[in-house]
């Protein structure tokens, strides 16, 4: 299954246990049509809104025991039933979705970190459901790594974002930093950018790190690919610091090396957080 549109939702990983991939592959395919629904192609506001409260009548259809014919929407039914998933993440998701049709900048950061919490955190919820995992101690930290992914997200994708004419810088943080629109605009990595995007780098780090220590909570597989999904975060955000900040011309990527050095980092993981946490 291509992940590569959907960066925030861990699929179609080696680590993955079989019984859950067809699980984890419909919820996807809810989430995948849903955002493209909110992104790809042409279509006015209005239509997109429509289409995406479509899925929100489809998801009370399934609540009340009557999903839609389509395959999509029957396949996620018998997903949700089987495995006694909460619907509330899923309309979350589509929340946040509709928020992207209408909302193109955010003032401050409690302000995107809202997105973040209805863009990428239900992800992390649905599959600690789908483990039998959702205390409350692994919904916090889960929330926390996933919103992370979502901001690293948003400091490789500036020019992207820019193109569909979206910020998700907070505006706020901008202006402390004297960094204008005019930046993004003509790709103007000046000292000021750079200052900018190293403490947006850092503020994702520490969230980053401050939800690592779900990956050895949960067992198995699981727990071995939240792990590489932290270090991948973490990887891009070296790569970020390496290119001096400059996302416009070296949009940071992984490569196979990079996947290298994060099973070895993965490996010593525990160590390291340990380690920190002493000297903090």
């Amino acid at each position: 299954m291509p992940v590569d549109h959907y960066e925030n939702f861990p699929v179609a990983s080696v680590l993955l246990p079989a019984r859950l991939r067809p699980a984890v592959e419909s919820i996807y395919a809810f989430a995948r049509s849903a955002d493209d629904l909110a992104d790809e192609g042409d279509a006015p506001a209005s239509e997109r809104l429509a289409g995406l409260d479509a899925y929100d009548e489809a998801l009370h259809g399934i609540a009340l025991g009557k999903p839609p014919a389509q395959p999509l929407f029957q396949s996620l039914a018998k997903v949700v039933a089987d495995y006694r998933l909460p619907l509330a993440p899923f309309h979350d998701l589509l929340s946040a979705f509709k928020q992207d049709v209408t909302t193109c900048r955010y003032a401050n950061f409690d302000s995107l970190l809202d997105y973040c919490r209805r863009s990428a955190n239900p992800v992390g919820t649905l599959m600690l459901h789908l483990y039998d995992a959702a205390d409350p101690a692994n919904l916090r930290d889960s929330d926390a790594i996933c919103s992370s992914l979502q901001l690293i997200n948003f400091l490789q994708d500036v020019a992207i974002d820019w193109d569909k004419q979206r910020i998700y810088l907070p505006l706020e943080d901008m202006r402390q930093f004297k960094v204008s629109e005019d930046h993004i605009a003509q790709a103007n990595a000046d000292g000021a950018w750079r200052a900018l995007m190293a403490f947006q780098v850092k503020r994702a780090r520490g969230m980053m790190l401050s939800g690592a220590p779900l990956a050895f909570r949960l067992p198995g597989r699981i727990g071995w690919e939240l792990r590489l999904i932290v270090q991948g975060g973490l990887r891009i955000l070296d790569r970020i610091e390496a290119g001096d900040y400059d996302v416009f011309r070296r949009r940071p990527q992984l490569g196979p090396a990079d996947w290298l050095a994060m099973l070895w980092k993965a490996a010593g993981m525990k160590i390291r957080l340990s380690r920190m946490a002493h000297v903090g």
